[in-house]
């Protein structure tokens, strides 16, 4: 019997009355259908991040970083905000670097009219830097039409699941990859 892939969904805005974690909860409904998935939401609000960078990591960064660390593959849940994504979702990414490399990355976005495609352009090149392998397609979400729903008939349902094909594929290669030979960036 093959481990499950280790899926981390990180919830990217940390407002207020946010969508992120209802649509979060939809995605993480959507991946609950496989069984080879075994998916941990990652909830920025939960971590106690410092205002400024710390010449020694926090708990809270330590924390976050373990998270990173554990799973082999990510989901970024990500709103944007004035054609970029939020800046707590930055702090975040930047406190990890070696967790973070030759592990697949997806995005499930949203946003006013944009379904959040500028957010996750940022985020590619982001990910890129940091040697992570991100998947080709994104479930992008435009919040004017309402948000997702648990029936899953429509194309956002279809979305998710060419994403989660794509992170399955990704993330099982790149974790037996991982393990005949350590990535050295």
């Amino acid at each position: 019997m093959m481990t499950p892939l280790r899926i981390a969904v990180i919830i990217g805005s940390t407002r207020e009355g946010r969508a992120g974690d209802r649509v979060t909860s939809w995605f993480t409904e959507q991946a609950a259908r496989h069984d080879d998935l075994a998916v941990t939401v990652v909830d920025l609000t939960e971590y106690d991040f410092p205002a400024s960078y710390p010449a020694e990591p926090t708990a809270s960064i330590r924390s976050f970083v373990r998270e990173v660390g554990r799973a082999d593959a990510f989901v970024v849940v990500t709103p944007e905000y004035n054609h970029s994504f939020p800046a707590p979702l930055k702090q975040a990414i930047d406190y990890a670097y070696d967790e973070w490399q030759a592990k697949p990355v997806g995005f499930v976005s949203y946003g006013c009219r944009s379904t959040g495609r500028y957010a996750v352009d940022q985020l590619r090149t982001v990910f890129t830097a940091l040697h992570a392998m991100t998947v080709r397609d994104v479930v992008g979400i435009d919040l004017l039409g309402g948000e997702p729903t648990a029936q899953c008939t429509n194309e956002l349902c279809r979305d998710a699941s060419v994403l989660l094909d794509q992170l399955r594929w990704w993330g099982l290669a790149l974790r037996d990859a991982r393990a005949a030979r350590p990535y050295v960036s």
